[in-house]
């Protein structure tokens, strides 16, 4: 088997209860393979406009985008205080499921993607579908699904 050796390594993040262990996953791969790391949260603003019709001012979307980065930005500080050298933290607004597998990956040339198994409930994943799902299905890299401890999938 070939050694593989990653050199630019992707975590989004959606502030779901798995975050921690994924982001911990992510800092792990990268501080074993001496890689960039890039944490990306992926804003859905067209989520808002459909629900609210259009009642999502700009100052709600900018106080949520700067909530955001104050976040990325600790998990920037927890990713470099346990030694990684290099990461870099990203917003983007849109759908996940193309902006994770394919578009990022593309501009970043990301190497692995580290995502959680799941961010949804089993009833938003049966009308949605779940972006791990698609992005394991269609990524332009390898991803590594991390699986939350309290997954009933996850062995005892």
């Amino acid at each position: 088997m070939e050694d593989q050796n990653y050199k630019n390594v992707l975590v989004p993040v959606d502030g779901s209860a798995v975050t921690s262990s994924v982001l911990n996953r992510a800092i792990a791969v990268a501080l074993a393979n001496d890689a960039h790391l890039d944490i990306l949260n992926i804003l859905e603003v067209n989520q808002f406009n459909q629900t609210y019709g259009s009642a999502v001012s700009g100052d709600v979307v900018f106080k949520l985008t700067e909530n955001t980065e104050d976040k990325l930005k600790e998990m920037k500080q927890k990713a470099l205080a346990s030694g990684v050298k290099d990461v870099d933290i990203h917003i983007r607004f849109g759908n996940p499921k193309p902006i994770i597998s394919r578009e990022f990956p593309h501009d970043h040339h990301t190497d692995v993607i580290v995502i959680g198994s799941t961010g949804l409930s089993a009833v938003e994943r049966l009308i949605i579908g779940s972006v791990t799902s698609y992005v394991t299905r269609t990524a332009l890299c390898d991803v590594l699904i991390v699986r939350s401890k309290n997954d009933p999938k996850q062995p005892k």
